[in-house]
C-alpha cells in the first residue's frame, strides 16, 4: 500500500490555493483595511449618538435602529461562515496531495501537530502572564456592572455551552475517568455528514485528512475527479468571500453601532484600559513570532514583517484566517520561498488548528473577568485555564464571531460568572480582527520553521522547478489536476 501511495503522491498535483488570489488582491489594492477602520469609527460614534442615555432617542427606537443596522453584519457574518466548512475540507484534502513523499507528509504531520500545541501553550501562558502583570480587570469601574444580556445566536450558543459544562461538571472523577475512553472515541467523525452540519470543525479536519490519505490509496483515474470536484468548490467559496468582504466596512459599522447603542460611552471608557492590555499582548505575541522565524527559521524579522504585510492586512480585512488562505498560500511560497508540498498542507491546517492569537485573547480575557468578579485563580486552576485554552483554539472555526462562543466555555471550565460576557462582546468585534492577523502570522512562521526541519527526499530545488513547470502546464491549458507518469 506504501507503494501505491508513494506512486500516487508523484503522479497527482492538483493546482494551488495561489491561482485564486485575484480576487482578494483587488480588496488589497482597494485598502479594504482602511475601509474597515473607517466602519468601525463611524460606527462606534454612530451608536454612542443614537444610545438613549444621549437623550436624542428614546429606548425602544435606539433599539429598533440597533437591529437593523446590525443587518447587513449579520447576514455578513451568515455568509462567511457558510463558506468556512467546505473551504477547508477542500483545502486540506487537495493540500495533502501536495506532499512528495511518504516520510514528508508523515514527518511534516508529527512535526507540525507538535508545533502547535507547544505554540498555542505559549500564547496562552503569555496571555496569563500579561493579565496578572498588568491586571486589566483592577482599571474597570465594577459598579459598571454588565447589564445587558446576550441575545440572538450568539446569546443561544453560550447558553447552551454553558449548560452543557454545567452538567458535566455535576459529574464525579470516577465517572469522567469512566468516559474518557468514550470522549476519545468521540473525537473521530462517525458521521461526517453530522460534523459538517454541527460545524465540529476538529472533526471536519481529521476526516479531511482520512479522506485525503485515502485518495492517495487509490489510483489516478479514481481520485482525480474528486480531486477537481473539491477544485471547483474551492474557486466558488473563494468567489463568495470576494464578493462578500466588499460589504465588510458597512457589516463592521452595523455591528459596532448596535453594540454601542446597547452598552453606551461608560463602558466603553470603563474598557479602553482592557482593550490596550490586550492589544499590548497580541504585540509581544507578533515580537515572539517573529523571534521564533530568525530562530528556527532562519527569516530576519524586518524580512519577516516586510514579506507578511499582506496577509495581515488581509486578515484583519476579512476577519477570517480561512477566507485569506489563497494570499497565505502565495506568501509563503513566492516570498518566503516555502517549498509547495509544505505551504498547502500547512495553511489550511493552521486557519483551524493554530490559534495563537485565539488562545491568548481568550486567556487574557479570562484573567480579566476573574479580576473583575474579585476570582482568585490558584495555579491549578491556571495549569487547567491554559489546557482548556488550547484545546478551545484546536479547531475553532476560523470564522468571524465565534471567539465570544469559545471564551463561554472557557469562562465556564474555570468557574467564572458568563454575565461579563455581554461586557466585552462590542470589544470583541474589534480585537478579533487583531486575532485573525495574528492567526496568520502565525501560519506564516510555522511554515518557515517546518520549511527549515522538515527533510524530504525531494530536493529543494528539484521540488520548486518541478512546482514551477506544474503551475505553468495548469496556466496554460488551464487544468486544474495535472497527471504525470
Amino acid at each position: 500500500m506504501l507503494g501505491k501511495l508513494f506512486s500516487t503522491l508523484e503522479n497527482v498535483s492538483p493546482k494551488s490555493l495561489k491561482f485564486l488570489t485575484d480576487p482578494l488582491n483587488r480588496l488589497t489594492r482597494g485598502r479594504l483595511w482602511l475601509q474597515v477602520l473607517i466602519g468601525m469609527v463611524l460606527g462606534i460614534a454612530t451608536g454612542l449618538f443614537v444610545n438613549p442615555d444621549s437623550g436624542f432617542v428614546s429606548q425602544p427606537v435606539a433599539t429598533a435602529l440597533g437591529e437593523w443596522l446590525a443587518l447587513p453584519g449579520n447576514l455578513f457574518l451568515v455568509f462567511i461562515q457558510m463558506i468556512v466548512v467546505p473551504l477547508i475540507l477542500a483545502s486540506i484534502v487537495r493540500g495533502i496531495a501536495a506532499a512528495t513523499d511518504v516520510r514528508q507528509l508523515k514527518s511534516t504531520g508529527l512535526g507540525l501537530g507538535f508545533y502547535f500545541i507547544i505554540s498555542t501553550i505559549a500564547a496562552a501562558a503569555l496571555g496569563i502572564a500579561i493579565g496578572l502583570t498588568l491586571k486589566p480587570g483592577d482599571y474597570v469601574d465594577r459598579a459598571v456592572a454588565p447589564q445587558v444580556e446576550l441575545q440572538g445566536p450568539v446569546g443561544d450558543l453560550v447558553a447552551a455551552q454553558s449548560e452543557k459544562i454545567a452538567n458535566a461538571q455535576d459529574d464525579d472523577p470516577a465517572t469522567r475517568l469512566k468516559e474518557l475512553p468514550g470522549k476519545i472515541t468521540d473525537v473521530l467523525p462517525t458521521n461526517p455528514l453530522g460534523s459538517i452540519v454541527r460545524g465540529d470543525m476538529l472533526q471536519i479536519v481529521i476526516f479531511a485528512i482520512v479522506l485525503g490519505v485515502g485518495l492517495l490509496s487509490v489510483p489516478v483515474e479514481s481520485s482525480k475527479p474528486l480531486f477537481e470536484l473539491l477544485g471547483s468548490v474551492q474557486e466558488v467559496s473563494m468567489a463568495i468571500v470576494a464578493n462578500v468582504m466588499r460589504f465588510a466596512p458597512v457589516a463592521v459599522f452595523g455591528l459596532l453601532a448596535q453594540v454601542m447603542i446597547k452598552t453606551g460611552p461608560d463602558v466603553l471608557t470603563g474598557l479602553a484600559a482592557y482593550a490596550a492590555v490586550v492589544v499590548f499582548g497580541m504585540i509581544v505575541l507578533l515580537v515572539v513570532y517573529l523571534l521564533t522565524a530568525m530562530v528556527l527559521g532562519g527569516r530576519s524579522p524586518i524580512f519577516m514583517l516586510k514579506a507578511i504585510r499582506e496577509p495581515i492586512l488581509l486578515g484583519f480585512s476579512t476577519n477570517s484566517s480561512a477566507a485569506t488562505m489563497p494570499v497565505t498560500v502565495k506568501t509563503a511560497e513566492e516570498v518566503l520561498k516555502v517549498r509547495p508540498s509544505l505551504s498547502q498542507f500547512i495553511v489550511p491546517l493552521g486557519a483551524t488548528m493554530n490559534m495563537g492569537g485565539t488562545a491568548l485573547y481568550q486567556a487574557l480575557a479570562t484573567i480579566f473577568m476573574a479580576q473583575l468578579y474579585q476570582i482568585d485563580l490558584s495555579a491549578s486552576v491556571l495549569i487547567a485555564l491554559i489546557a482548556t485554552t488550547v484545546g478551545a483554539s484546536i479547531g475553532t472555526p476560523a470564522v468571524p464571531g465565534v471567539g465570544i462562543v469559545v471564551l463561554a466555555s472557557v469562562l465556564s471550565s474555570v468557574g467564572v460568572p458568563l454575565t461579563g460576557l455581554a461586557l466585552i462582546i462590542g470589544l470583541d468585534r474589534i480585537l478579533e480582527r487583531f486575532r485573525t492577523s495574528l492567526n496568520v502570522t502565525g501560519d506564516l512562521v510555522a511554515c518557515v520553521v517546518m520549511d527549515r526541519w522538515t527533510k524530504s527526499e525531494t530536493p529543494r530545488a528539484e521540488e520548486m522547478r518541478e512546482a514551477a513547470r506544474t503551475e505553468y502546464i495548469q496556466a496554460v491549458k488551464n487544468e486544474d489536476v495535472i497527471v504525470s507518469s
